[in-house]
Formats: C-alpha cells, sequence, structure tokens
C-alpha cells in the first residue's frame, strides 16, 4: 500500500455532549456536583477505612481499592469534559487523547478485576466461613490487590502500544466527550 499524499492527525476535536450554548454552564455544574460528590465518597470511603484498625479486614482492604479505581476512572475523563464545557477550544492532542484513554481503561480494567476478587472473597466467607481467616489472609489479599492494579494497567497497555502504530488520517472529530477506542 502506498503512503501517497496524507496528512497525519495529531489532535482530535472533542464534540461533548452538547454543542447548545444555553446548555454548556448548567451541564457543568450537573457535572461537577456529581464529580465532587464522587470524589468526596471515594476519597473519604478510603480514609475512613485506612483510619479504623477494625476495619482492615480484606473485604474493606478490596472495597477502599475499588473506591481508590473508581476515583482514577472518574479523573481520567471529568476534567477534561468539565473544561471543555466553559471553553471554545475542545481539541485535545493526540498524546492527551492516548494519555486520557489508557488511564480510564486502566482504571476501569482495574475495576472490573477487582470485583471479581470481591466476589472470590465473599464465595470463600460464605461457602467456607470456618476457614475464610486462613484462606483469605492480609497479605493474599495484598497480592490480590496488586495482581489487579498490574493486569489492569498492562492490558491497556498493550491496547495502547497496538494503538500508537496506527496512523489517523481521516476525520479528527470524536462524536463523545473523551477519548475511547473507536
Amino acid at each position: 500500500m502506498a503512503e501517497g499524499n496524507m496528512t497525519l492527525v495529531t489532535e482530535f476535536l472533542l464534540t461533548g455532549l452538547t454543542d447548545r450554548p444555553g446548555l454548556q454552564v448548567p451541564l457543568f455544574l450537573v457535572f461537577l456536583v456529581i464529580y465532587l460528590i464522587t470524589m468526596v465518597g471515594n476519597l473519604g470511603l478510603i480514609a475512613l477505612i485506612w483510619k479504623d484498625p477494625h476495619l482492615h479486614t480484606p473485604m474493606y482492604l478490596f472495597l477502599s481499592s475499588f473506591a481508590l479505581a473508581d476515583a482514577c476512572t472518574s479523573s481520567s475523563v471529568t476534567p477534561k469534559m468539565l473544561i471543555n464545557f466553559l471553553s471554545k477550544n475542545h481539541k485535545i492532542s493526540l498524546a492527551e487523547c492516548l494519555t486520557q484513554f489508557y488511564c480510564f481503561g486502566s482504571s476501569a480494567t482495574t475495576e472490573c478485576f477487582l470485583l471479581s476478587v470481591m466476589a472470590y472473597d465473599r464465595y470463600v466467607a460464605i461457602c467456607n466461613p470456618l476457614l475464610y481467616p486462613v484462606m483469605m489472609s492480609n497479605s493474599l489479599c495484598t497480592q490480590f490487590i496488586g495482581a489487579s492494579y498490574f493486569v489492569g494497567f498492562l492490558h491497556l497497555a498493550i491496547h495502547v502500544g497496538l494503538f500508537v502504530r496506527l496512523t489517523f488520517c481521516k476525520s479528527n472529530i470524536i462524536h463523545y466527550f473523551y477519548c475511547e477506542i473507536s
């Protein structure tokens, strides 16, 4: 395939949720409030779990790790969306787009693996209640959490690594409020 006269795309245009100027500020306020509530809830949950030694059990360790992954997922997309509500310039560079895609995808993938580990934890607690303290030690929980984050970040590193090899030569308009695989 010959690479003739081709313009390479280095930045994209995020169209957002709406192009109606009258809705920009109300949507900004709604999503800002939702984002702040999400962050306060997740970070507050993490602080409470780490502050109280009675909550240093496997279930709460998984819950605090899940809250951290959820905070990362929210923080990878929402700030840029909020900025775009109030600005005229909705451009995002290729590097920013790939970074946003990686951060969002890796934390969302981590959430999926953490949910699986949490389900296993509850399975052990219900089906083997007498063996639960032996089977689900804090060190095993830490290993599960570490593996969930490692696999989540590795999974998206592979996607982004393959994604970077592509050339974008058609439309640079993304009909959404964040960079996604499609």
